[in-house]
């Protein structure tokens, strides 16, 4: 089938300026996710108008795509999230591979074991979710778990947690030294007791880390290593941790959804992001590593250092999960509606 003109000219390999689109992009995904700056730079490119939705969670996400609600062209899924999608026929098989910025990636994320070849989707940011504590109430040097689930009296009521099933229970499951992917009927129970006697400790359930640690609202918060950056950029006595008891590793990918409104749009915004120029934008605003080589020109200075992004020697390797069964699935389910009743 012939190509859009539009989309030809994108891959012709004498391209010489930039392809001329219209219309619209709508975008759904994480909130303070998306450099303002890149979204320019693409809108005057391409002379397409984007339109970004924002959730809290993976599993907002894929609730909203399995019910069959469409109008996004483009979601940002998290690498166990892709295995899912990518099941269940939820998203456009767009050859990412063969699009031209494809060069730029780095190796280690291309032949991934949830999208082998990269036929779905491209890297967005990769991270770690661990700790983040507020050094002038949080003292001493402890990267345990326990500042977590067994606080101080300074701690109590300030504690935050992310408002996600999977890390939530993943960082329970670590602290009690039990496995993941955990179908054990004792184990979970043994995690629902954990975060049921926490709960009286914790002042919200909450994926916004950064503003709860800025205000001071939260001295102790699940994080991501970019959000927790970023509130250290405002309020220098956080720190972010990665727990001895191990963390989870994550990649964002940029996919798009099945039945999308405009693939052509789709596809050019996959192929802009690989662009070393515009991942570093990524990375510089949202404070996260990209996957891209060369970036690196662009990227900050400031951050080369940063202890967010380069984790201390001592620290534990991060765990890369896979997606759990959905027998698994119903049960932290049952576990995450009961401690939120």
């Amino acid at each position: 089938m012939k190509k859009p003109a539009i989309f030809a000219a994108l891959f012709a390999s004498t391209l010489s300026a930039p392809a001329f689109a219209a219309g619209d992009l709508f975008i759904y995904t994480w909130g303070e996710y998306t450099p303002p700056e890149m979204v320019e730079k693409f809108e005057k490119t391409y002379g397409v108008k984007v339109h970004i939705d924002t959730y809290d969670s993976m599993e907002t996400m894929l609730a909203k795509l399995k019910s069959g609600a469409g109008g996004y062209d483009i979601i940002v899924p998290g690498h166990d999230t892709m295995t899912i999608l990518i099941g269940e026929k939820l998203l456009e098989p767009i050859n990412v591979s063969a699009m031209p910025n494809y060069q730029h990636v780095d190796e280690m994320w291309r032949d991934v074991f949830w999208d082998k070849g990269r036929v779905y989707s491209a890297p967005w940011a990769w991270g770690s979710t661990g700790l983040a504590v507020d050094r002038d109430i949080v003292k001493g040097d402890d990267t345990s778990l326990k500042i977590l689930f067994e606080p101080d009296d300074a701690v109590k009521g300030k504690i935050n947690m992310l408002r996600d099933v999977n890390d939530v229970i993943n960082m329970a499951l670590r602290y009690l030294g039990k496995p993941r992917c955990n179908d054990n009927p004792e184990d979970l129970k043994a995690v629902l007791d954990l975060l049921s006697t926490q709960k009286q400790f914790v002042k919200s359930y909450n994926s916004e880390t950064k503003e709860l640690l800025v205000s001071g609202e939260a001295a102790v918060s699940m994080s991501w290593n970019g959000y927790a950056m970023r509130a250290r950029d405002e309020r220098p006595s956080i720190e972010y941790i990665y727990p001895k008891e191990g963390y989870t590793g994550w990649m964002d990918n940029v996919a798009v959804p099945k039945g999308a409104p405009d693939l052509e749009n789709a596809k050019l915004w996959i192929n802009f992001v690989m662009d070393p120029e515009n991942a570093a934008m990524i990375t510089n605003y949202a404070r996260y590593a990209n996957g891209i080589k060369g970036s690196e020109a662009f990227v900050d200075k400031a951050l080369a250092g940063a202890p967010e992004l380069s984790p201390p020697e001592n620290a534990p390797a991060p765990e890369f999960l896979t997606a759990c069964t959905p027998a698994v699935t119903k049960l932290y389910d049952r576990v995450w509606t009961k401690l939120l009743r």
